[in-house]
């Protein structure tokens, strides 16, 4: 079953249901697939691959975290509470997040790939470290290792 045939079923689920919160969060999710579809279309019909789903829910889940802290800074936590019921939804359908020791290793094995060895050359192992690790960790993330590893 696809992601969108997922949320398909997900969505007739949840109307089912009544739960309005998760009703507009997977209908969010939803919109913003077929938005990400209909960019894409060229001619016909338009099929996202996986790596294009993950990025829109990546995508979704950033957005929704920047939210959070926005509305945490300030004094709104009634706002901040209904983006924490969203992104928890969106992360259902996310694949689970890599540990830091295991971004922590592809990161030194992209280090020993590129040759990199001092802080000048943090671009090019970030760009590497961003196209392998896309969808499976936060970029900060990536970003402190990264630093973390050419410092030293």
């Amino acid at each position: 079953m696809s992601l969108k045939e997922k949320i398909d079923q997900d969505l007739k689920d949840t109307m089912k249901s009544g739960n309005k919160d998760r009703l507009n969060a997977i209908r969010s999710i939803r919109a913003a697939l077929l938005e990400k579809e209909v960019s894409i279309r060229v001619g016909g019909k338009a099929v996202l691959t996986p790596e294009q789903e993950i990025e829109v829910l990546s995508s979704l889940a950033k957005k929704r975290r920047d939210a959070i802290e926005q509305f945490t800074a300030g004094n709104r936590p009634d706002l901040a509470v209904i983006e924490q019921a969203e992104l928890k939804v969106i992360e259902e359908y996310l694949p689970a997040p890599m540990s830091d020791d295991e971004v922590r290793s592809v990161i030194a094995e992209i280090v020993v790939k590129t040759g990199a060895s001092s802080m000048k050359d943090i671009g090019r192992v970030m760009g590497e470290a961003m196209k392998t690790l896309k969808g499976k960790t936060d970029g900060n993330k990536v970003q402190e290792i990264v630093k973390s590893l050419l410092s030293a």
